[in-house]
């Protein structure tokens, strides 16, 4: 009896078996042909996208196709425009590490040369005698142009190099706050500074044309090369090639940044762009600029800074670096003593007008 039963399940297991088999089979039979097909013919060639075709024929034309569009706007029927891309490839590969290299080098000059030369000294000393160089409005005038530009120096340099210098330092979302704000101001006093660069052209340009020894002036670099220092009138050609440098670069990036900071005035992408590259380059070059207009003022030069803050500068500074002016104003009577030019600042403090003229002018 148990045979019979265990003979019984052996055949069931048997034909279930065969079954699966047979369906395996079944389903297989279909796709055998495909497969063997498959087998024996070539490997397919890439299949390519046509609009991964279409958009880079469209991205790299010589120049942007513009369509039609119900959109009013300059170069709104331009699909894609690489130009920025151009742009970014510029400033980041090239602008950055030029201005990097060229305020970084001339700082490092500057530095190598006050360590061999420690600057320009009075050969004479002090006299205790003055002349009045600069009045009150001129040096107003400079210390607002002064401190415009150093904010907007300083701002712009964050633009420009914030993501390589600043995100190691602080991170991305410090200097997305610091960028932040260095843009809105940056855009803020951007045009003060044009306003300070006109009052400079109208109060200074009448003294600052060529005139006869500035080659020479050149040739001893002011001073600082030979002996003797070359002869110069009020001012002598470094400060003028300073003054017209300041001018012209100025002007550029002020007229730029407002053609960048207002772009709904006509201006095309190719104006903006030229403009993007004049703004930078420019204002790198005028940085630069600074940074000897600095050294020269201060520790390169002794006794100089006293022009800009008192108004006045020693009769021996005079003589020195200016002598023909100096010459012209001791003719006229126009020198003060310590003495009377310290109690002329003290009055200052009073509310009792004081001339702007030397005290040895007032009797005549």
């Amino acid at each position: 009896m148990n045979n019979d039963k265990r003979s019984l399940t052996a055949h069931q297991d048997d034909f279930f078996s065969v079954l699966k088999a047979l369906l395996v089979i079944v389903l297989l039979l279909p796709i055998a042909p495909q497969a063997l097909a498959a087998g024996n013919a070539e490997p397919a060639a890439k299949v390519v996208n046509p609009g991964a075709e279409l958009w880079r024929e469209v991205r790299q034309r010589e120049a942007p196709v513009a369509g039609t569009t119900q959109v009013a706007g300059m170069d709104s029927g331009v699909l894609i425009n690489i130009r920025g891309e151009q742009w970014r490839q510029f400033r980041m590969e090239q602008l950055i590490p030029a201005a990097g290299a060229l305020l970084g080098g001339v700082l490092g000059l500057i530095v190598l040369f006050h360590l061999l030369k420690r600057g320009l000294r009075l050969e004479h000393g002090r006299s205790g005698n003055y002349l009045l160089r600069f009045k009150e409005i001129d040096r107003i005038l400079h210390w607002y142009v002064a401190t415009v530009f150093i904010f907007l120096a300083l701002t712009g340099l964050i633009l420009l190099t914030g993501r390589v210098v600043l995100i190691p330092v602080f991170g991305h979302e410090v200097f997305s706050v610091i960028a932040s704000a260095s843009k809105e101001g940056h855009n803020l006093f951007g045009p003060l500074f044009l306003l300070g660069v006109i009052g400079l052209l109208i109060r200074f340009v009448s003294k600052n044309f060529p005139a006869k020894g500035d080659l020479g002036w050149f040739l001893k670099a002011g001073g600082f090369l030979g002996g003797k220092h070359p002869s110069a009138g009020f001012f002598n050609a470094g400060e003028k090639t300073w003054f017209w440098l300041v001018i012209f670069i100025g002007l550029t990036i002020s007229t730029t940044g407002l053609i960048l900071e207002f772009p709904f005035f006509g201006q095309d992408r190719p104006m903006m762009e030229l403009s993007l590259v004049l703004h930078g380059v420019g204002s790198v070059l005028l940085v630069a600029g600074v940074f000897g207009h600095i050294y020269v003022g201060t520790a390169g030069m002794e006794a100089s800074l006293e022009s800009m803050t008192t108004g006045y500068v020693d009769v021996n500074w005079a003589r020195q670096h200016h002598d023909q002016w100096a010459e012209t104003c001791e003719a006229e009577g126009a020198v003060i003593s310590g003495e009377d030019l310290a109690k002329k600042q003290r009055l200052r403090g009073t509310k009792n007008r004081v001339p702007d003229r030397p005290v040895a002018e007032e009797g005549r």
